[in-house]
């Protein structure tokens, strides 16, 4: 067994700017400004993992170290003592801290006073933060001040997952750079030429599988080809992908959709059970499910897009989705998508995946079968047809004269206090209004359809509405008259909790709980 085998994700780390794949706009910006000699003192990379954040602030230390020339050089050598102890992570003056274990403010003292002293072996010294977001609020505090206006010879630069976590203002201190997600077709080049460099034969299937697999992730896909090679030993092909993955074949995939979309629930559950029976991972399964959804809606007729490119599926499989596509509407598609999106973390939450697939699988269609909005108006339409012609007939009939329908009289309520507003409310489902006047509003005197009363919050919106709705409830005009201070009442809520606070059952119960208090009266 070999004991100094190096994992693909470090062996083929980018050493420089011209190796650094899938970040154009940052290698541009980069190199532009070391040439140009606008180098900043404080620089945040964000990012998913494996996009190259801390190999990008590797490579900027060499640049700014390297000893090939006479100052930084957007070209580092990579053979210099300087290039080279930065690439092992050995030189004195570059330093990469690891914010999730060095989190307080003691460790950020450490750094602070040790960055006033000039670098000893190169140009500047480099602070290189990785994880940022883990450190404390303390910490943050500390490095705020030198992280504004540091000694001329000292750089940092921040790295972090959570670009949210991280205080504004560290990030008003820092040229921020966004480090994006690797393009399919750049992850499949670039794993195509390591396979080459390692003597490793990959198919394009499989390499294609990987490449959607690693999620824009450069690391992620190397791990994941490391692994085939030592599952294969050297012969990468779908099948190994596949296995490896627990995914089911894109055509698999397309065949089970076809299925499903017929309506045949029998034929679709047994499929389920030959897939799982095969050893595929059945939130794979959704993901995959989810993904030909999301392609036969982009091609399908009604949004005229016709074939997409960058599609997933070989030629064969694209016919397969068109004729799909011509019995299923995009109504359809779209509530099996809400369904699947729905069922992702039923999936991740329930004990057995088994069961809660195939319970997805019978939800799904049930509800592609369901009319649509506009079939439901037409359903409703015919009984109204038919209503209409049978009072045209009865119109047309002449042996007797047509009798008017008696409107019924709209009665109107009495209401003389602040509770009696409320169930009024309550009762005519003005859920807004009467959520706002419970929770908000004191009442002095309600008499002679005037009230009195004093808003918590000062919604302007409030009396217009409440006056309207008083006139159509009560047939009287009510002037509201709004207090300017408190007049020292109890809102409707809160009267509700007092009342509940003295049952003598209410109060056992809360007894049962230190600090138990009601939060709320439904």
């Amino acid at each position: 067994m070999d004991s100094n085998y190096t994992v693909l994700a470090r062996k083929y780390r980018s050493q420089d700017f011209q190796t650094l794949i899938g970040q154009d706009v940052l290698v541009k910006t980069l190199t532009t400004a070391i040439n140009t000699g606008r180098i900043a003192h404080a620089y945040i990379f964000t990012g998913i993992r494996g996009t190259g954040k801390t190999s990008t602030a590797r490579i900027l230390a060499k640049a700014l170290n390297c000893l090939s020339g006479s100052g930084a050089t957007a070209s580092p050598c990579g053979t210099c003592e300087n290039c080279r102890s930065i690439a092992a992570g050995q030189h004195i003056d570059v330093m990469e801290i690891d914010a999730a274990s060095h989190t307080g403010v003691d460790n950020m003292r450490d750094i602070l006073d040790a960055a006033q002293y000039r670098p000893t072996n190169g140009r500047y010294k480099v602070y290189i933060i990785d994880e940022v977001h883990m450190l404390s609020t303390s910490a943050f505090n500390a490095l705020l001040k030198t992280l504004e206006e540091p000694p001329a010879h000292v750089i940092f630069i921040l790295a972090t997952t959570e670009i949210r976590k991280v205080p504004v203002t560290i990030l008003s201190r820092c040229q921020r750079f966004d480090l994006v997600r690797v393009p399919v077709d750049t992850l499949k080049k670039h794993f195509a030429w390591i396979a080459e460099q390692e003597n490793v034969e990959l198919t394009d299937g499989a390499n294609d599988l990987l490449a959607r697999a690693a999620d824009g992730s450069v690391r992620d896909g190397l791990s994941l080809l490391d692994q085939a090679i030592a599952q294969t030993g050297g012969h990468v092909d779908e099948n190994a992908v596949l296995d490896m993955l627990k995914r089911a074949d894109r055509g698999v995939v397309v065949d089970f959709m076809k299925t499903v979309l017929s309506g045949n629930t029998a034929a679709a559950l047994d499929k389920v059970d030959q897939i799982y029976n095969n050893g595929a991972d059945l939130s794979m399964l959704l993901l995959d499910m989810m993904e030909w959804t999301h392609w036969a809606t982009r091609m399908h007729p009604s949004l005229h897009a016709d074939d997409v490119m960058n599609t997933p599926y070989t030629a064969d499989q694209k016919n397969q989705i068109r004729e799909i596509n011509k019995t299923a509407s995009l109504n359809t598609l779209s509530r099996i998508w809400q369904v699947m999106v729905a069922a992702v973390p039923e999936m991740q939450a329930s004990g057995n995946q088994k069961q809660c697939f195939d319970m997805l699988i019978i939800r799904m269609m049930h509800i592609a079968d369901m009319p649509t909005v506009p079939e439901l108006l037409k359903q409703s339409d015919a009984p109204r047809a038919n209503t209409d012609a049978i009072k045209q007939a009865l119109n047309n009939r002449g042996n007797a004269p047509e009798t008017p329908i008696a409107q019924p009289q709209k009665t109107h309520i009495e209401i003389t206090s602040a509770a009696q507003l409320a169930s009024a409310l309550q009762e005519s489902k003005e859920i807004l209004l009467y959520s706002y006047y419970s929770s908000n509003i004191e009442v002095a005197e309600i008499t002679n359809n005037k009230i009195k009363y004093f808003d918590r919050r000062g919604d302007a919106d409030f009396a217009p509405r409440l006056s309207a709705w008083l006139m159509d409830k009560t047939g009287h005009q009510w002037q509201l008259e709004r207090a300017t201070e408190t007049v020292h009442t109890h809102t409707i809520t809160e009267q509700k909790q007092e009342e509940l606070a003295a049952d003598p059952m209410i109060a056992s119960a809360m007894n049962l709980f230190e600090n138990a208090e009601i939060v709320g009266v439904k």
